[in-house]
């Protein structure tokens, strides 16, 4: 703590040069002028280290005494700051800058957004844009019920939205709409009956007769649950069936692949462009911000800046554009097969039921006279029942 202070105050290594230069340390004890580190170099000649006032005093007394003092050292605060005296520019220029970044931290500069699954950050940020919440907006400007109340109105899809600022960064807490279930009308009697070919796995009639056994096959039409309830003494009585009946299926997709693709086959050449965004504008480093001539990707990256964990609203642009060739390339049957692999999977978990899961799935290709032919044979866990009304004119 004391070596703190002594840097704090500022401390001056002194070289003291004197006949008689035991009278220069009574003279400091005479006048509680408090030296430390003394290290004797010659009989007349010694150093010691005092601080930055004591030193001052120190001169005044020895004036016009037979002794020499020299300053071989000068630490501290108060000789850091001397050092910039005559710079008034640098001075300046960290005053200014301190001041902004003191007035930047009341400003919204970062956006935080959090519990939104269905809804995107870019509508809610748009949402927020048009309430006049956007980069550089005042953080004490904000009227968190207001803003609550139109983005409530504008996204039906939120049901309760709290915007919080803290520093220059605004946090947004969404809960989004849980979807209002599909109401059934019980007084309309209908059956369940398969959407297609499977073997049940498992029965739950919550409302009707449940007409097939689990373990058993079923065709597609065939009836599953029914909703005509045979009394035998006040005749039959309609119901609406109700419930799930999961089943193993299978689902067989065929596409075709001509003998030739046109494929993207990289040149080499690369091209890297930069820009900085400040705010909503933007500064680019390059003569001409579209899309280079020739066939190209481009890839962007954006990073934002940041001052200590500070967020800026300083962002910087990375645009990499990849040149290629389209090339066409005779097609094998390996690729033929990964490639048709990947689009009937695609098409096959878009053909599911909600819930239902594939245990297994086979490819295979077969060579035509147009190219080739893959098949996909996979074997799927679904829900197979689909309400079907009950005509009783």
């Amino acid at each position: 703590m004391r070596s703190v202070v002594n840097r704090l105050q500022g401390q001056v290594t002194v070289e003291v040069e004197s006949p008689y230069p035991e009278r220069i340390l009574n003279l400091c004890s005479v006048h509680n002028l408090a030296f430390w580190h003394v290290e004797w170099r010659t009989p007349s000649t010694f150093c010691c280290t005092l601080s930055r006032r004591d030193w001052k005093k120190l001169r005044r007394l020895c004036h016009g005494l037979e002794c020499q003092l020299t300053a071989r050292r000068q630490r501290g605060l108060p000789f850091f700051v001397g050092r910039f005296r005559h710079r008034q520019w640098l001075v300046g220029s960290l005053v200014v800058g301190l001041f902004t970044l003191i007035m930047g931290s009341f400003f919204i500069w970062d956006f935080q957004i959090y519990g939104n699954e269905t809804v995107s950050d870019q509508t809610i940020l748009r949402a927020l844009e048009r309430q006049g919440i956007t980069m550089g907006t005042f953080g004490f400007s904000v009227d968190s019920e207001d803003l609550r109340n139109h983005i409530l109105l504008e996204i039906p899809e939120i049901s309760w939205i709290a915007v919080n600022v803290s520093g220059c960064r605004a946090y947004v807490q969404i809960h989004e709409r849980v979807p209002e279930p599909e109401l059934v009308t019980q007084t309309e009697p209908s059956n369940l009956v398969a959407s297609r070919d499977g073997l049940v796995l498992q029965v739950s009639a919550l409302g009707g007769k449940a007409m097939v056994l689990t373990g058993t096959t079923v065709q597609q039409g065939q009836l599953l649950i029914s909703g005509v309830w045979d009394t035998d003494t006040f005749g039959a009585r309609l119901f609406t069936s109700l419930g799930t009946v999961t089943a193993r299926t299978w689902h067989t997709y065929t596409t075709q692949f001509p003998t030739t693709v046109t494929q993207k086959v990289p040149t080499g050449a690369c091209v890297t462009c930069y820009g900085l965004v400040f705010g909503t504008n933007r500064i680019n480093f390059f003569l001409n911000s579209s899309i280079p001539q020739g066939n190209c990707d481009k890839i962007s990256t954006r990073t934002q800046w940041d001052f200590f964990g500070l967020p800026l609203p300083v962002f910087t642009v990375r645009e990499t554009y990849v040149f290629y060739d389209p090339v066409a390339v005779t097609l094998t049957a390996q690729m033929a097969q990964e490639l048709g692999e990947t689009l009937l999977k695609e098409h096959l978990l878009s053909q599911l039921a909600e819930g239902g899961s594939v245990s297994s799935a086979i490819t295979s290709v077969q060579q035509t006279t147009d190219g080739f032919a893959v098949t996909l044979r996979a074997e799927c866990v679904e829900e197979i029942a689909t309400s079907v009304p009950i005509l009783t004119d």
